[in-house]
């Protein structure tokens, strides 16, 4: 009975994990790319933070590690993982989130949203969800529903550490604006979520899942310090960059501890 409740209660986090992923990247197209607001604050928050040319070189090398040989790599470790587990459905599974996940967001970019012209001046260029990011960040979830539990806080970590830096350079860099990296977490959550509802057993909580994300998202905000981003205006805009980046880097841990929380306990 204890089991069965269990497995009832982790399927009821998976399913709350992929409305909330479904509910935040709904808010995110109709805030961000229909209102005038919206577009005039992502805009304005995109441009806070700024970079010398050694910083925009080392933002530049960390996005050019996000290609498709990242994902085939990553693929194929999840599948070795997998099957020394003598569990093959999970390296589908990983399969399902990286390939879902990227094909969700590249058909929403580029075909099903537009971003419409509200006189700001801005162009009607979508680039909602970040694409980088949702590489990355499918990874990591396709990562944390094939490793071993006892992995989990060092993938979280990890993982935290790789989705934080990769799109917070997305932001550096002026390749998106922050809607657009959150947009990618919530699509790779969604379906991490979703693939975990047909994979996992009972679920059981991992002592320092949550250490390790904070941590993990925490280390890939002062290293972008450490190579020299900083505020746009100065001391005068370090609160407005502060949110920025504290807010990418806050959603990318929930995003890490959510996909966490789906993932089997085995």
């Amino acid at each position: 009975m204890t089991t069965l409740t269990t497995a009832r209660d982790t399927a009821s986090s998976a399913v709350a994990a992929a409305l909330a992923g479904a509910l935040t990247l709904a808010v995110l197209v109709q805030v961000a790319l229909h209102t005038t607001r919206g577009q005039d604050w992502d805009q304005s928050a995109m441009t806070t933070v700024v970079g010398g040319r050694d910083t925009q070189l080392t933002v530049l090398s960390v996005l050019g590690y996000v290609s498709i040989g990242a994902i085939v790599i990553v693929v194929a470790g999840c599948g070795v993982v997998a099957f020394l587990r003598g569990r093959a459905h999970l390296a589908l599974a990983a399969v399902a989130v990286i390939g879902g996940a990227n094909i969700t967001t590249q058909l929403l970019k580029h075909s099903l949203l537009e971003r419409p012209d509200l006189g700001l001046g801005l162009g009607t260029l979508n680039s909602l969800p970040s694409g980088h990011t949702t590489v990355v960040a499918s990874s990591v979830g396709a990562a944390l529903l094939v490793a071993p539990r006892v992995t989990r806080p060092i993938l979280a970590a990890a993982g935290g550490f790789a989705t934080t830096l990769t799109g917070a350079s997305t932001v550096v860099a002026g390749w998106h604006r922050p809607s657009d990296v959150v947009a990618a977490l919530a699509v790779s959550l969604v379906w991490t979520a979703v693939v975990a509802l047909f994979i996992h057993g009972p679920g059981q909580s991992v002592a320092g899942t949550f250490a390790g994300a904070v941590v993990g998202c925490a280390g890939a905000l002062a290293f972008l310090v450490a190579v020299g981003v900083r505020p746009v205006l100065g001391w005068d805009g370090f609160l407005q960059a502060g949110l920025v980046l504290g807010g990418v880097t806050a959603a990318t841990a929930l995003f890490v501890l959510a996909c966490s929380a789906v993932s089997p306990a085995e």
